[in-house]
């Protein structure tokens, strides 16, 4: 099976707390071509777990769409995936989870040390799910071992693989080594889609030119400006940069309130607290918000400081 058709190259990344339908939907309005459920465990999807469930909830708006599934058992993957690939166009598996807690249990990133068990749980998904399979990893658990794994990921069928160049151990820190993307993109015939510290339209483009990957994974960067995605596009189209504005920071809210009708107040404040860095009386914004106590509070401030700015 072939990856699907998109519009351009520039993908949302699957972000635990972040990806909810409401802010696929946001990032899509900008210009995200792709976009992917935040990692969901197999087996809470087998357990029908409430939370999990609303999780993978996605509406034709929403396409085309992967779900991101994190597990180590290629039984329980393949069961969980087949349970809701109804509603995706992809079924991605996640090797890049650095979080200590999924890695002490043998799940995500911590796989990267496990040839055989990648190669085993890709073939499963490949021979159990009609679905395109894909893989989103990391460079190597405590050192680069990528151009040997990115092979086992080809050979055992995945149509498409997404590489954040860097190691779990790193984390988030230091810098993401592109040219271990381009090595990557070099190595394997089906796509490439590159991920790591690109925070601007002038990296986007960067990174698609140093590396020669096929698409571009952007996770941080439009956690806090969804608006990246049409930044880029229409960078890449003129050459110009568009700035943001206050009020245009303030918009991104409201469209987020309005388009999260179910999700938690917590998240929607979070949300609300990301968008809002870098305008001026921010901080005192934001302080307001954390003591708002309903979403119509929130959309009240908002509202009210759209006209003011």
């Amino acid at each position: 099976m072939h990856f699907p058709k998109v519009k351009n190259r520039f993908f949302l990344a699957p972000m635990v707390d972040v990806s909810n339908l409401a802010f696929r939907l946001l990032c899509r309005k900008y210009g995200a071509s792709m976009a992917y459920t935040e990692q969901l465990s197999s087996l809470a999807i087998l357990r029908e777990n409430t939370r999990t469930l609303k999780l993978a909830e996605t509406n034709e708006q929403d396409k085309p769409v992967g779900l991101q599934l994190f597990g180590r058992n290629p039984e329980t993957l393949v069961e969980a995936a087949n349970k809701l690939k109804k509603n995706f166009d992809v079924i991605d598996l996640n090797l890049g989870c650095p979080s200590k807690k999924i890695v002490a249990q043998g799940y995500g990133s911590a796989l990267l040390k496990e040839k055989d068990k990648i190669r085993e749980i890709i073939e499963a998904l490949v021979s159990g799910v009609n679905k395109p399979i894909t893989v989103k990893m990391r460079s190597g658990f405590q050192k680069v071992d990528a151009l040997e794994l990115i092979r086992v990921v080809e050979k055992a069928g995945a149509c498409a693989l997404t590489i954040h160049a860097r190691t779990q151990e790193q984390q988030y820190s230091g810098k993401a080594d592109w040219n271990l993307i381009k090595q990557v993109k070099q190595a394997v015939s089906i796509p490439v889609i590159g991920n790591g510290d690109v925070d601007s339209p002038q990296k986007a483009l960067q990174l698609l030119e140093e590396t020669k990957c096929d698409y571009i994974m952007i996770g941080r960067a439009a956690q806090h400006n969804p608006m990246i995605f049409k930044n880029i596009l229409h960078f890449e189209k003129t050459g110009e940069l568009l700035e943001q504005t206050a009020q245009e920071k303030l918009a991104l809210c409201v469209e987020y309130t309005n388009l999260d009708t179910e999700g938690s107040f917590v998240r929607l404040k979070q949300m609300c607290q990301y968008f809002t860095k870098g305008i001026i009386n921010g901080a005192r914004l934001r302080e307001k918000l954390n003591t708002a106590r309903s979403k119509e509070e929130v959309l009240g401030i908002l509202k009210n400081l759209i006209f003011l700015v």
